[in-house]
């Protein structure tokens, strides 16, 4: 029979070996230790031990992966070649709440000795990574970027002559309007007819509000026109707007993960756990 039997905390399984017909007891540490190392290491005992396997109750298989602390909680079937023990685990006392506080403790302790053990080598592993990745964002975004420049250049050549145009034209009115009132007729003549231009003005005005939702600013109405021209550039040129934001949204993106992977320790922890460990 396959007993189960805690001595200094930890499970002592003890079974009969098929080959030499003894008793053989495995010491396991079931919060680290899983199911296929413990048959791994009843195998390597007995060479003539071929099949180990274990079962639940239903008759499911256990995974190799599964840790023996949570196997040993209920019953079970060990299968060594032909044979099938069916396994009772002794029910463990619990553990006092300042003792499991204790055990929390220094599960916590041997996870940060551990992270501090690896973590350079990973960190270096991490930063290869991200200089990797990086490089070929940069790639990528080249020729994107060069051609971008080229678009907002003409671009912007083309607000800025409309809006020199704009400026000539009201110019243009000014003078007209100074020549007719003084050279052609008089104001009580062009009084009426600068009104009805103001009044145009009005409605040109609030028709832009209307089929775009903004007041008229000289500088949010150039920043659109410059986006008109733009997109209908970049379409022209085959330029992908989308694909460009996203480049440069990864780009950044890695550009912060390499710099809070290159800052000391103690200035990536959370001002929580840093107050806990103090």
């Amino acid at each position: 029979e396959v007993t189960i039997n805690y001595r200094h905390g930890l499970p002592v399984i003890t079974l009969t070996l098929p080959t030499r017909r003894e008793r053989c007891q495995f010491t396991v540490k079931p919060m680290v230790a899983t199911v296929g190392a413990f048959l791994q290491e009843v195998q390597r005992e007995d060479k003539g031990i071929v099949r180990a396997e274990v079962f639940a109750t239903d008759g499911s298989k256990v995974s190799d992966a599964t840790l023996m602390e949570v196997l040993l909680m209920n019953d079970f079937k060990l299968i060594i070649n032909t044979t099938a023990y069916s396994v009772s685990p002794p029910v463990k006392d619990k553990l006092s709440s300042e003792h499991a506080t204790e055990m929390e403790d220094i599960k916590s302790l041997i996870h940060r000795l551990y992270v501090a053990l690896h973590l350079e080598d990973h960190q270096i592993k991490k930063e290869r990574e991200l200089l990797q990745k990086l490089d070929h964002l940069k790639e990528q975004l080249m020729p994107l970027e060069q051609m971008k420049a080229r678009i907002m250049d003409s671009a912007d050549a083309k607000t800025s002559r409309l809006l020199w145009v704009g400026l000539a034209l009201m110019s243009t009115q000014g003078g007209a309007l100074a020549w007719l009132t003084w050279w052609v007729y008089s104001w009580d003549i062009m009084e009426p007819v600068t009104y009805f231009i103001t009044y145009g003005s009005a409605m040109a005005f609030y028709a832009y509000f209307v089929l775009t939702k903004q007041d008229y600013i000289y500088t949010d109405a150039k920043d659109r026109q410059f986006l008109h021209y733009f997109y209908r550039k970049s379409k022209a040129h085959h330029f992908n707007v989308e694909q460009y934001n996203k480049l440069k949204d990864d780009l950044a993106e890695a550009e912060e993960s390499l710099r809070r992977l290159r800052q000391p320790l103690h200035l990536r922890l959370p001002i929580q756990e840093i107050t806990n460990k103090d």
